[in-house]
């Protein structure tokens, strides 16, 4: 009998220390989000992090710093991330116990929910506010914090295809996909390989090998420009929101820039970012490998090599642009899954013009080579739109989302290159170029 209740003694000291602990924990958790207020009433923390590269969190600031002068029971603590590495640790951390993830901003924390991203006043902030209200009639009717907890509403994103949901104020960054996209997919170091390569079969008067070898290398350059966008992608999203990223994103696409440009000055000349001269004659032997393969696997595999190593030179042709985009994708306010979509997008975008010189050439068996000026040209704007979005990167990185800015940097661009086009006109056309 005595070691029974020896037993029930250590069993029940064993579920009261459970207990306690329990309640300790449930009682920190309360802490967090409901404190005493100086009347004796629940004073709700309301957690706001914010970036200084979110467009975002800047309209979202004033509406959310009202919220404590309509509400004196909340307490408003406005947690900047990019300069103070504690407040995103932190950020991460109250996440975490909540089971989300800390992969963007604005987020707004309190009674145990989390809200991310900013529509308007009307919409997210109504919402924000209602929540509130909830959350402290509940901590009063309870009379204590313990109650107060409440699964957070669904969220209110729209869905669009290929890229999933996205919050109605991000909509600038699909034509901001278009515009960066559509720049970078004339990247001259692409469209030397694929039109010698083109140029050589045509002699061959076959369309079904053409449009075969063609696909191949589109399809393969598609895949590996995925690739390298989504490593940029990852190690973006390591270092989050810390604004010497942005800093050193924005100045190595100034630099890959003016590189571009001065290719267009002197074309070649000095430090360039284009296929190397010594490089060439081994571009050309895989092109002849590829014409003289007696068999489908060996045309393939002598294809898909040529596509790998002419991509390691398409990179850096004009490797300022996905590098941009990719930091742009971990600064919106976007879910893993829509980064990606949006990578997607802007690869299909990017292979587009490839896949149209295959059809043509396919369907009119021509030969065609990039002229020197054609390729400066192409470096011009390239370089232009690179510089410009670097600029803005450096001096003012809350701009760059805004659907008025983009389409102001692909037009001032576009005019720069039009104007050298029409200067170098009969130039190119004296000197057969």
């Amino acid at each position: 009998m005595p070691q029974k209740l020896a037993m029930i003694g250590k069993l029940l000291f064993f579920v009261a220390t459970c207990l306690l602990a329990l309640f300790s924990n449930a009682g920190q958790a309360d802490d967090t989000w409901l404190k005493p207020g100086a009347n004796g009433q629940p004073e709700v923390q309301l957690y706001f992090f914010w970036s200084l590269t979110c467009p975002h969190c800047t309209e979202a600031h004033p509406y959310i710093e009202a919220i404590p002068r309509a509400r004196p029971w909340v307490k408003l603590h406005a947690l900047e991330l990019t300069r103070h590495p504690e407040n995103a640790r932190q950020y991460q951390d109250m996440a975490r116990q909540l089971g989300e993830d800390a992969a963007s901003v604005p987020a707004l924390l309190f009674c145990g929910e989390m809200h991310v991203g900013w529509g308007s006043d009307e919409t997210t902030g109504a919402r924000i506010r209602q929540r509130l209200d909830d959350c402290r009639a509940r901590a009063i009717g309870s009379g204590r914090g313990g109650a107060m907890m409440a699964p957070a509403p669904p969220p209110e994103p729209i869905h669009l295809p290929l890229i999933g949901a996205v919050d109605p104020a991000s909509l600038s960054l699909p034509t901001l996909t278009l515009v960066i996209a559509g720049l970078d997919a004339f990247n001259p170091c692409a469209f030397f390989v694929l039109l010698f390569l083109l140029s050589m079969m045509a002699h061959q008067k076959s369309r079904s090998r053409m449009l075969v070898i063609g696909g191949i290398f589109v399809l393969v350059s598609g895949i590996m420009y995925f690739a390298f966008m989504a490593a940029w992608l990852n190690i973006f999203q390591l270092f989050g929101h810390l604004a010497w990223v942005t800093l050193a994103a924005g100045a190595l696409a100034v630099f890959v820039g003016a590189v571009n440009v001065k290719d267009f000055f002197r074309f070649e000349k000095g430090f360039t970012l284009s296929i190397p001269e010594s490089k060439k004659p081994g571009i050309f032997r895989l092109s002849r490998a590829i014409l003289n393969a007696d068999s489908l696997p060996a045309m393939l595999a002598a294809t898909i090599f040529l596509a790998v190593a002419a991509n390691f030179y398409e990179l850096l042709c004009t490797a300022g642009f996905p590098m941009v985009y990719t930091r742009l994708l971990t600064l919106a306010d976007l879910a893993p899954a829509a980064r990606y979509g949006y990578l997607a997008a802007y690869n299909l975008i990017y292979v587009l013009p490839l896949a149209l010189i295959v059809a043509v050439f396919a369907s009119s068996l021509g030969a065609r080579k990039l002229t020197e000026r054609e390729g400066r040209l192409l470096k011009l704007m390239s370089g232009a739109m690179m510089l410009e979005l670097g600029t803005l990167l450096l001096l003012a990185p809350d701009y760059i989302s805004r659907i008025g800015i983009a389409f102001g940097l692909m037009a001032v661009a576009v005019g720069i290159t039009w104007i050298a086009a029409h200067l170098t006109k009969h130039r190119g056309e004296r000197n057969g170029k």
